[in-house]
């Protein structure tokens, strides 16, 4: 099963619209290295959880990966064929939103060639531009 939240105060969200950049989640917190989107979109949960496996597989248990997005828009579509009006459709998928500026997934435990070889693989699957960013000293 994807991602998606247990519970939401509403069932039915509206599209809204993305602008300005991240002001939270936007350093690497968790680990030492992270990916950072440079656009702003929708994630879908099964696009997010295509990247934790392409990940894991890569790493192999040497490091640790933070995903920290999460999923919790509803999107819904209303099925073909059907006519003007009788209401919203039902929610089709579940999607995370990406702000400019936003951390998508961090590795902690590797090296940095390491971590820039899995991230490569996993920046092909996601539909925003993404660059790679280091932990900065405190």
């Amino acid at each position: 099963m994807a991602l998606m939240p247990k519970r939401v105060k509403h069932r039915k969200s509206q599209r809204g619209r993305i602008k300005g950049s991240a002001t939270r989640g936007n350093t690497v917190v968790f680990g030492d290295y992270g990916i950072q989107s440079l656009d702003a979109g929708w994630i879908k949960a099964t696009t997010i959880e295509a990247g934790r496996i392409a990940a894991q597989q890569y790493v192999r248990g040497e490091g640790k990966l933070y995903i920290r997005i999460f999923p919790d828009k509803s999107v819904t579509s209303t099925p073909l064929e059907t006519r003007m009006g009788k209401g919203k459709g039902e929610p089709d998928f579940w999607a995370a939103v990406v702000k400019p500026g936003t951390i998508l997934y961090e590795l902690g435990g590797v090296t940095e060639q390491q971590a820039k070889v899995c991230f490569a693989r996993l920046a092909s699957k996601l539909p925003v531009k993404v660059r790679f960013v280091e932990r900065r000293p405190a």
